[in-house]
């Protein structure tokens, strides 16, 4: 097994601590990349339960629809999420024909009264999700620069005092917003120079 900690993990060119890794796409052992965070399907899968009773088949054939063909749930992923809020109590599968009809259930109504601002936070995920399989996914290199600063951001643990929470919010922020401003565009005279 790897030590997660060393600076000098596989893929490493050794010298900083940060590791190369695979373009995007190829993340998760060879997966692609992530298109849920953690509780995304359920909720998404509940908050479409709750607009029309309807089958697995259905939810995977609406997922698909929503990533405008670019992504489709396996059904080795939607089961057993159906499952698990069948057994949570929040939806009613009901067999016809052999195969279960999904209804929301009055605790699965309230749940998701609850969690209407992260149900928001779904779909907006799912936007920058459908544009990034859509091939609008940023270059390998801004992709590892993202992972270097993901990587840097754990190393510091435990070291947040307040003036180092502020000195890297500042940094992070002025990035973002040097990044949204664009390039800056020179002068005409001394582009010719």
């Amino acid at each position: 097994m790897r030590d997660h900690h060393s600076p000098h993990r596989e893929h490493s060119d050794g010298r900083d601590g940060f590791e190369k890794r695979p373009g995007p796409g190829r993340e998760r052992g060879g997966r692609g990349p992530r298109v849920f965070a953690p509780g995304d399907l359920k909720l998404l899968l509940l908050a479409l339960i709750a607009e029309q009773a309807c089958h697995g088949y259905d939810l995977i054939r609406q997922i698909e629809s929503m990533f405008d063909g670019a992504y489709s749930p396996s059904p080795g992923v939607i089961y057993p999420t159906l499952t698990f809020l069948e057994e949570s109590e929040m939806i009613l599968g009901d067999a016809e024909g052999g195969k279960k009809r999904y209804t929301i259930t009055d605790a699965g109504r309230l749940s998701l009264s609850e969690q209407a601002i992260a149900l928001d936070g779904v779909r907006m995920r799912i936007e920058v999700s459908k544009r990034s399989l859509r091939g609008h996914d940023r270059p390998a290199e801004i992709h590892e620069a993202v992972h270097n600063l993901r990587h840097a951001l754990q190393m510091h643990h435990g070291r947040w005092s307040p003036e180092e929470i502020l000195r890297v919010r500042d940094l992070l922020n002025n990035t973002a917003k040097a990044i949204v401003d664009g390039p800056v565009v020179q002068p005409v005279q001394e582009q010719a120079e």
